[in-house]
């Protein structure tokens, strides 16, 4: 299988979601435990909650799961959240600091190089092209990392996570209007709660292309699960009326956000 799916829009935005894939190699596979086999880390139908929202926007979806290698993570490994729990590029442990993989399974140093060249270069290098493409013709690029979380995770945060959680790296990864308009969208609409540059602030792609000066700005978008899926567990499963209530609010924060683009362009 790709590693990336790319489907090309005429918008200045891209819609990435580097934790949507499910697809494991049989090989990667058959060392995974039983709880590595859950695959409890995904973030869980976050394509198809955003599928449609905004049809001119380009899509970059990494088709590989996390427990291969983290598409959102620094190549180098080097942690985005000193001295918080984490979990690595390639990780050992689940978000629950539980292993997810058999004894003596776990990859090595040069493993995890090959899954680096394999899976996480392919598709940030189709990502950049992407970026690359969009500002090309627009003169602007707005990238939109889509993400998603359970809602209680104590290994990572304390309590519930609010169900819209903006990273923009404290503003430096986009200009201030796309960051106020996601604020303000998320906040104005009903039931559901929000914070900016909270725990989760924008991983390694956010911080890694967001360059405003250079017309390239990106945000992340961290979503609890909660507001859509039916279950936080086994079988995660899509809960269609709680996902088009909040497929509306996207949906208005997208155009929104695209509409701003359009204008600095001009």
């Amino acid at each position: 299988m790709n590693p990336v799916q790319i489907v090309e829009g005429d918008s200045p935005v891209i819609l990435a979601a580097p934790h949507a894939g499910t697809w494991l190699p049989d090989a990667i596979a058959a060392r995974l435990n039983a709880n590595g086999q859950t695959l409890a880390d995904t973030d869980w139908h976050v394509d198809r909650l955003y599928r449609g929202l905004l049809p001119q926007a380009t899509t970059v979806t990494a088709t590989f799961h996390r427990y291969v290698i983290d598409a959102n993570r620094d190549p180098d490994g080097r942690s985005l959240y000193p001295g918080q729990n984490t979990t690595g590029l390639v990780p050992r442990v689940d978000f629950a600091n539980q292993p997810i993989w058999r004894a003596g399974q776990a990859p090595d140093a040069d493993e995890l190089a090959e899954r680096r060249d394999r899976f996480h270069q392919p598709y940030h290098a189709a990502l950049a092209a992407q970026i690359e493409r969009a500002r090309a013709r627009h003169g602007i690029a707005l990238l939109y990392d889509c993400h998603s979380i359970r809602s209680y995770v104590p290994f990572l945060f304390d309590g519930e996570l609010p169900v819209f959680n903006i990273g923009t790296d404290h503003g430096r990864t986009c200009a201030p209007i796309f960051e106020q308009i996601a604020a303000n969208t998320c906040r104005a609409a009903r039931d559901y709660d929000t914070v900016v540059n909270g725990r989760f602030r924008g991983g390694w792609t956010t911080r890694h292309y967001g360059r405003p000066a250079a017309g390239v700005h990106a945000i992340q978008m961290e979503l609890a699960q909660r507001a859509y899926v039916a279950t936080e567990a086994q079988p995660f499963a899509y809960a269609h009326t709680q996902a088009t209530r909040l497929r509306a609010v996207l949906s208005e924060l997208l155009h929104a956000l695209a509409s701003a683009a359009e204008d600095l362009k001009r």
